[in-house]
C-alpha cells in the first residue's frame, strides 16, 4: 500500500474523521477527499514527503489548522475551504515554498493576515473570503508576482486509484492490518485497485461567478479574493503592481480611504469588485485604460463626482456597478451631473462679474429694502396686538429720548464754559 501516489475519492457520502492510518502512504502526491461528510481534525502527517496536492474542500472537518502541512516544501496546493476550521493561519504556512494555490474559504477564522504569506513567491490563487480576518491588507502582497505556472495542474501519471464509493474506516480495516511493531502491512499481497484518471480541479469566484479550472486555464489563472472579511484601513497602493493578477476582490470589508490610481497598471485584471466598503474620492478616471476589465464593481460606497467616461470595457457597466453613492452622478446613474461651464468660456459682464464673486448691486438694494419693510411691519404688528410689549416699547423710546436730551444739553453747557474761558 506505501506505493499508492493517488487518492481520488471525491463526492461521495463518507462520513467520521479521516483515518490516521492514511499518514502511512509515504508515496502519496495527490489527496482528495473533497466533497463528502468528513468531520473532525486534520490529521498530522509527517509521512507525507512527497505530496504535492491536497484537497479537503467541502467537508465538515473542526478545529484550527495544525501543524498537519508543516514543512512540505513540495506542496502545490491546499484546499481547506468549505469546512468549519477556526482559529488563525499558522505562521508555518512560509514554509510551504512551492506553493500556488491557498483556498480557505467559508471557514470561522480569525485574526490578521500574517505577513508570512508574502514570502511564498510562487502564489497565484489566494482565497481568505468568507472568514472574520480583520486588521489592515498587507502591503507586501504586491511582492509575489502571480506568475503562470504548469505547477498548479501538473500531477503523476494514473497510478493505482479508486473511485468506488466505500466507508474509508472500513476500508482499512479490511485491507489493512498492525503488526507487532505497529506497522501497517497488506492483508492481500496482490490487493489490486483499479486505474482511473486523476484530475486536479479548483473553484474560485471571478466575474460574479464561481467557476471551475483544471489543465491549462487553471495554469494561468491568477487572483486575490479577501472579500467578506472585517478588513480595515486603506487600500495598499502597493497592489497596483500586481500586473498578472485576473481578479481582485476586496468587497464587504470595512476599507476606507480613496481607490489607488495605481490600479491602472493592472493590465491583466479581468474582474475588480471593491463594493460594500468605506471607500470615498473620486473613481480613477485612469482606470478606462483596463481594456480586459469584464466586471468592475464600487457600489455602495462612499464614493464622488462623476463616473468614469464611458468608453472602452466601462461602457458595458450598468447601474449597479456604481449604486449606492449618493454622491456619484453621471451615465449609467440616473442621477445627471450638475453642467459647469469650462474654464476657457469668456463671460459677458454680469457673467463675468458673478463668477469673479460680485453680485447685481440693484437686486441687492431692492432686496435690502423689502427685508427693511417686512421687519418694521413684523414689530409694529406685535406692538399693536400684545399691550404689554407696546408698553415696554414707548418706556424704551421715552427712555432713549431723555438720554439723548441730557446728554445733548449737557455737551453744550460744557462746549460754551469752554469756549467763555
Amino acid at each position: 500500500m506505501t506505493f499508492l501516489t493517488d487518492i481520488a475519492i471525491a463526492k461521495n457520502q463518507l462520513e467520521g474523521p479521516i483515518p490516521i492510518e492514511l499518514c502511512y502512504l509515504k508515496s502519496l502526491e495527490f489527496f482528495d477527499l473533497s466533497h463528502n461528510n468528513l468531520s473532525g481534525s486534520v490529521p498530522s502527517c509527517s509521512n507525507w514527503s512527497k505530496i504535492i496536492h491536497v484537497h479537503l474542500n467541502k467537508n465538515k472537518l473542526t478545529g484550527p489548522i495544525t501543524s498537519a502541512f508543516k514543512g512540505y516544501s513540495t506542496l502545490v496546493t491546499l484546499n481547506l475551504r468549505d469546512n468549519h476550521l477556526t482559529g488563525n493561519i499558522p505562521d508555518w504556512i512560509s514554509n510551504l515554498s512551492s506553493l500556488s494555490i491557498l483556498l480557505l474559504k467559508a471557514n470561522y477564522l480569525q485574526g490578521k493576515i500574517p505577513f508570512r504569506i508574502c514570502l511564498l513567491e510562487n502564489l497565484s490563487l489566494l482565497d481568505l473570503s468568507n472568514n472574520s480576518f480583520s486588521g489592515q491588507i498587507p502591503h507586501c502582497l504586491s511582492n509575489i508576482t502571480f506568475e503562470p505556472t504548469s505547477r498548479k495542474s501538473k500531477i503523476s501519471e494514473p497510478g493505482l486509484t479508486s473511485s468506488i464509493s466505500f466507508n474509508m474506516s472500513s476500508f482499512l480495516h479490511s485491507a489493512l492490518i498492525t503488526n507487532k511493531v505497529g506497522k501497517l502491512v497488506f492483508d492481500y499481497p496482490y490487493y489490486i485497485f483499479p486505474s482511473v484518471e486523476v484530475i486536479q480541479e479548483v473553484e474560485f469566484a471571478t466575474k460574479n461567478n464561481t467557476l471551475s479550472y483544471k489543465g491549462y486555464i487553471l495554469n494561468y489563472m491568477s487572483g486575490i479574493d479577501l472579500s467578506c472579511n472585517k478588513l480595515e484601513g486603506e487600500i495598499p497602493t502597493e497592489l497596483g503592481d500586481l500586473s498578472n493578477i485576473h481578479v481582485l476582490n476586496l468587497s464587504f470589508n470595512n476599507l476606507m480611504g480613496s481607490i489607488p490610481t495605481e490600479f491602472s497598471k493592472l493590465k491583466q485584471i479581468e474582474s475588480l469588485d471593491l463594493s460594500h466598503n468605506n471607500l470615498d474620492g473620486i473613481i480613477p478616471p485612469q482606470l478606462v485604460e483596463l481594456n480586459s476589465l469584464a466586471v468592475f464593481k464600487v457600489a455602495h460606497n462612499n464614493l464622488r463626482g462623476t463616473t468614469p467616461e464611458r468608453k472602452a470595457q466601462f461602457g458595458t457597466f450598468d447601474e449597479s456597478s456604481y449604486e449606492g453613492n449618493p454622491l456619484l452622478c453621471g451615465p449609467p446613474l440616473l442621477k445627471a451631473c450638475t453642467k459647469v461651464e469650462p474654464s476657457s468660456t469668456i463671460p459677458t459682464d454680469n457673467e463675468g462679474d458673478e463668477a469673479c464673486g460680485f453680485i447685481d448691486l440693484e437686486v441687492f438694494y431692492v432686496s435690502f429694502v423689502v427685508s427693511y419693510v417686512i421687519i418694521l411691519l413684523a414689530i409694529v404688528a406685535i406692538l399693536y396686538i400684545n399691550l404689554h410689549w407696546r408698553r415696554a416699547w414707548f418706556n424704551f423710546v421715552e427712555e432713549c429720548v431723555s438720554t439723548c436730551y441730557y446728554f445733548i444739553v449737557t455737551s453744550t453747557c460744557k462746549l460754551s464754559r469752554f469756549r467763555i474761558v
